[in-house]
């Protein structure tokens, strides 16, 4: 009797001590949200208990992989504070700040209604956007260049349009895209071949590059198996869907347009630029739009221009113009590239390319139009102006104004920005402890996630980039990486173009120009700490949900009082989530939550559900 009395006793104590360890490995996690310096008077009792206890285990692990025959969605078990339900399936493709029926109230002069045009509060919507019934994750690359699921983007008409230019076909389910260009019907291989005949694309001079009115971005595709990274972009016009079609396929794209407002990448950002049968009309308005190429330009980058009015020869009868108008444009190119002190290195059949030197030293001729603002990287929603942006100085005329290391090499070089003291607050030094930081924080989430640095996940997004050190960290033929740098941050973006990357300036209070499923991965760091004060963390998070693909996935980072804030909104989104601790610990404020969005689809009438 005595001995089972003991033994019931000894029970009740383990017990006890179990309930004992728990509630302290709680508290002590608790403790690290309080103490913001990360280190505290309980530091030696928490350790130890954290070792023996990992609280994490209280969530359940999440499923990354993709399974589209799924049944039915399995929802949170703690309570949401909001759903959100899915919008009408006519907004499947619906893009903010690009939307047709509000364009067409903006005046046609300059292409202002092509530009962004956000609602205003009252129409924004709260809900979900859904994908169309029958939607599938896209193919894994290189596959994916060259095939898209119909059902994803499920628009036929520039396979009618654009047949005989070997743009895209339809074959039964899916789309098949040769490799053809409106200049190039003969393959996008053979087009850069020619390039490369000119241009140092193999020897990692050239890596970044820009292509205005890219089509379904055939040219950026094929860029990358010579490790050029393409920013691609065009407008949502008649040609429906075709940047759509880019990012469907794993390119580099976004909904764009020269238009009135500056491009909303920093100056010097490209190595190379290209029109092709673009039809921007590079000589109106005193040469305004080649002089914003010329803005984004490196020293010693090439600007290729190919279609009108490039052989007029040939073509003026084809174009229904007059010899004299075409030959006169031409002319006209020519004299402004000249003055912006490019030199014609080529021209042959419908091709010519010119190249912007190194330095203004180098230069004939001196431009008496010289922009006299402090800052040629300030550019969101500034006008488009018709001054000519000044290099870097130089002190010789041999001097690459921007540097002249080559691709891989500029990836963790220290960029001239930083190297001059150009961005306040960054020294060589914490820059080289960015790129240690990210790299710890980048192995981390592959440990969290095995998917990542994998096929699987093409298409990055990171919403606040700082400098690059995250893209840099993940760098992979496998992926690309869309580099965001908010514009109520530090500009930081010409370091991340320095380096040998590519990104853009946003405000995420906005909608961001692209159309919804098109990232597999989004990274947030330090995002809603920044925007807090700004506008509704509800909107950005229905923004994300709107750009992110079905299965794919978010990983945020920042402070846990801020993390819980999101937690509780996501839970209503059809997300499943999971908040770990800083990899230095749970006394670490700063905290992980990762989450996957769960795959459901429009139903076949107005409303959604979760039919496959």
């Amino acid at each position: 009797m005595k001995s089972k009395h003991n033994s019931s006793g000894n029970r009740t104590r383990s017990t006890i001590s179990i309930f004992v360890v728990i509630a302290l490995c709680c508290f002590f996690y608790l403790l690290g949200a309080w103490q913001k310096s990360g280190f505290g008077k309980g530091d030696s009792i928490a350790f130890p208990v954290t070792k023996q206890t990992d609280c994490s285990k209280v969530f359940t692990d999440l499923n990354f992989e993709t399974h589209h025959n799924i049944d039915e969605i399995v929802e949170p078990s703690e309570p949401k504070a909001k759903e959100f339900k899915p919008c009408d399936v006519k907004y499947a493709d619906y893009t903010p700040c690009q939307e047709q029926d509000r364009a067409m109230k903006f005046p046609r002069e300059n292409m202002i209604y092509r530009e962004r045009h956000c609602p205003p509060e009252e129409e924004k919507l709260h809900c979900l956007i859904p994908a169309r019934k029958g939607y599938m994750t896209p193919f894994p690359w290189p596959k994916g260049r060259d095939y898209v699921h119909y059902a994803n983007v499920p628009y036929k008409s520039l396979t009618v349009e654009k047949a005989v230019q070997n743009w895209v076909q339809f074959q039964g389910n899916v789309f098949k895209f040769p490799g053809g260009g409106t200049m190039f019907p003969q393959g996008a291989d053979a087009y850069i071949n020619e390039l490369a005949s000119v241009i140092p694309i193999s020897d990692g001079s050239v890596r970044t590059a820009l292509d205005t009115g890219c089509g379904v971005a055939s040219w950026g595709a094929y860029l990358l198996k010579r490790n050029v990274l393409a920013m691609s972009f065009a407008p949502r016009d008649n040609h429906e869907a075709q940047v759509q079609f880019a990012l469907e396929r794993g390119v580099p794209a976004v909904i764009g347009v020269l238009g009135s407002i500056r491009l909303p990448y920093p100056s010097r950002a490209f190595d190379m630029a290209q029109c092709s049968r673009c039809l921007i009309p590079w000589t109106a308005n005193d040469g305004m739009y080649l002089k914003e190429v010329d803005r984004v330009l490196r020293p010693g980058g090439y600007w290729i221009l190919s279609g009108p009015p490039i052989n007029w020869k040939t073509y003026y009868k084809t174009w229904k113009r007059s010899k004299e108008d075409v030959q006169a444009e031409q002319r006209q190119i020519e004299a402004l590239a000249e003055s912006l002190c490019w030199e014609k290195k080529y021209e042959k059949g419908d091709m010519a390319i010119w190249k912007k030197k190194v330095n203004t030293k180098s230069c004939k001729s001196k431009s008496v139009n010289v922009c006299q603002t402090e800052d040629a990287d300030d550019v969101w929603y500034k006008k488009m102006d018709t001054c000519v942006t000044p290099s870097p100085e130089v002190t010789n005329a041999n001097e690459v104004a921007v540097g002249a290391l080559k691709f891989p090499a500029r990836l963790y070089a220290v960029p001239p920005r930083i190297a001059n003291g150009l961005v306040d607050g960054v020294t060589t030094e914490s820059y080289q402890e960015d790129n240690k930081l990210w790299k710890n924080h980048v192995n981390t989430y592959k440990r969290i996630n095995k998917l990542i640095g994998t096929t699987r996940y093409r298409n990055v997004m990171d919403m606040n980039a700082g400098l690059g050190g995250f893209a840099a960290a993940l760098e992979s033929r496998k992926s690309w990486v869309m580099n965001v740098v908010p514009t109520i941050a530090k500009n930081t973006l010409g370091v991340i173009y320095e380096r040998g990357l590519i990104g853009i300036y946003h405000d995420w209070c906005e909608g961001f120009s692209t159309y919804p499923r098109s990232y597999d991965l989004i990274h947030a760091s330090g995002v809603f700490s920044l925007y807090k004060n700004e506008c509704n963390l509800e909107d950005i998070l229905l923004e994300m949900d709107r750009i992110l693909r079905p299965e794919g996935a978010v990983i945020f980072r920042d402070e846990v009082d801020v993390l819980n804030k999101v937690r509780k909104i996501v839970g209503g989104m059809r997300w499943d989530a999971k908040i770990m601790d800083h990899e230095d610990g749970p006394l670490v404020p700063e905290k992980i939550l990762v989450v996957v969005k769960q795959y459901w689809v429009a139903s076949s009438g107005n409303s959604t559900s979760n039919d496959q």
